[in-house]
């Protein structure tokens, strides 16, 4: 087999042109003979690299995370469940005991005991609590105060429809990404909570397709009264980046069924669709580079870009961009009709999922267990999970069907005290209207390479996403139809 060709050099030695070339020659030698048997997935050692931080503790080198330990326990818990394993009921409760210990006494939940109540660690517990987590006392679910979590996302919204990550803190789109996932699994959304939040995400995109982390508002003087908030200019604070361009398209998909239910007079914001998809397929790396995905425009392959960008094809499929079609035929586009007219003829070929699976069993595999960025880094457990999770939803095509949303809407049953019905209804089904395809998931190699299904939106398992939105929406969540 001939070696594929090197990335064009222009003959201008830089540290960003070395750096290319060093990683081409190392990930070179982790190309497969044959591209259809990538090394298997060592999913035995990968547990057992995970095991080790759960019952033993993470290494020393990890106390730089000490405000992110709500994150170490999430990437952990949601590698086992992709990967097909759950956890002992002993070693739930302990999960949930520590869980609870990060909880904030006004709101929300620190990076660890006794630490400041910030958006983006609250996500990663919730998240945790919905995989190991239950009703009833010492479950986690019950102690969540909810009230007070309300109260604490609502203080750090901002006049632009921002929210601060924490107070006195710096604005994010990855902080809305947060809060919109841990709103809509413990049902807390509300008109006052999402309002200004789209325009917000379409200001944060940039020129090249993606988005950067926040905007520049501007507010017009006014001699009376507070400022007015003017739709133009808000240029984006930085530049495309995967992981804030993940964020923003997921808020989007979440925002679906809010923007839905506004009067038709209102102007919608909207996102440029076009240059986000040229600006995503750029973003995966050529045969030399083994297909992985970089976060940044010159930037060099990485593994949790295979979550981070990789997963982004299957939100834009949910908005009707690419042309995945109807597989219940009943699917609606909820995008407008420009949109539809530009890009109809588009499909997922877009990107060599294959490719993506090589990446990852070749270069992503660190050989003492745990998953890595590329050779020959450590692994790390925010790689271990976004390199599975990539790999599930190269694998697998999950799709918002429509049939399955009609079968939630028709099971709803109105709960006592119910406010905002409409809204908490139609997120509540959309949020749970995802389907696999069946007979079209691609496994790259042996069968054992297989990862379960991951939600695109919230990258949790459906089993447990359903288990936390039922309990919390008070609803019965109807069977699926089983597999023949």
């Amino acid at each position: 087999m001939s070696q594929p060709r090197r990335s064009p050099h222009d003959s201008y030695e830089t540290e960003t042109t070395d750096h290319q070339t060093e990683t081409e020659t190392i990930l070179l030698k982790h190309l497969p003979r044959n591209p259809n048997l990538p090394s298997p997935l060592q999913k035995d050692a990968h547990l057992q690299f995970l095991i080790r931080n759960l019952i033993q503790g993470f290494p020393s080198r990890y106390i730089s995370q000490d405000a992110s330990q709500p994150w170490l326990l999430y990437w952990t818990l949601q590698s086992f469940s992709v990967m097909g394993v759950a956890l002992d009921p002993d070693n739930k409760q302990k999960a949930i005991d520590t869980i609870m210990a990060w909880q904030h006494p006004d709101g929300g939940f620190g990076g660890g005991p006794g630490q400041a109540a910030h958006v983006v660690p609250t996500y990663a517990a919730v998240c945790a609590l919905a995989i190991v987590g239950r009703p009833g006392p010492g479950g986690g679910w019950d102690q969540i105060d909810r009230e007070k979590m309300y109260e604490f996302f609502l203080s750090v919204k901002q006049s632009d429809g921002a929210f601060l990550v924490a107070h006195h803190a710096e604005v994010d789109v990855r902080g809305t990404y947060c809060l919109l996932v841990t709103a809509h699994l413990l049902n807390m959304l509300t008109p006052e909570l999402l309002e200004g939040v789209p325009a917000f995400i379409m200001s944060c995109q940039t020129y090249e397709g993606g988005f950067s982390s926040a905007s520049q508002p501007y507010f017009s003087p006014e001699p009376e009264g507070p400022p007015t908030l003017l739709d133009s200019p808000r240029p984006p604070l930085g530049e495309a980046h995967g992981g804030y361009t993940f964020c923003s398209l997921a808020s989007w998909v979440m925002l679906q069924p809010y923007l839905a239910l506004q009067k038709p007079s209102l102007q919608r914001p909207s996102l440029n669709f076009k240059t986000l998809l040229r600006w995503l397929v750029q973003m995966q790396g050529s045969e030399i580079e083994l297909g992985g995905f970089k976060g940044r425009t010159n930037k060099l392959v990485d593994g949790c870009y295979s979550w981070w960008v990789g997963g982004c094809f299957a939100l834009l499929s949910s908005l009707g961009i690419v042309g995945v079609h109807s597989h219940d035929g009943n699917h609606e586009s909820s995008t407008t009709h420009q949109e539809e007219e530009a890009w109809g003829d588009i499909d997922d070929s877009l990107w060599d999922r294959a490719a993506l699976q090589r990446y990852i069993l070749c270069a992503g595999q660190h050989p003492a267990g745990g998953l890595r960025d590329k050779p020959p880094k450590p692994a790390d457990s925010y790689h271990t999970l976004y390199c599975l999770a990539g790999l599930s939803s190269a694998q697998h095509n999950v799709f918002l069907s429509s049939t399955r949303q009609d079968a939630i809407v028709r099971s709803w049953k109105t709960p006592p005290e119910s406010t905002h019905e409409q809204l908490r209804q139609a997120c509540f089904s959309h949020s749970l209207s995802w389907t696999e395809e069946e007979g079209t998931s691609h496994i790259l190699g042996t069968p054992n390479n297989r990862m379960n299904a991951t939600h695109p939106v919230f990258n949790l398992t459906m089993t447990h996403t359903e288990g936390i939105m039922a309990h919390f929406y008070k609803q019965t969540i109807p069977s699926r139809p089983k597999k023949t």
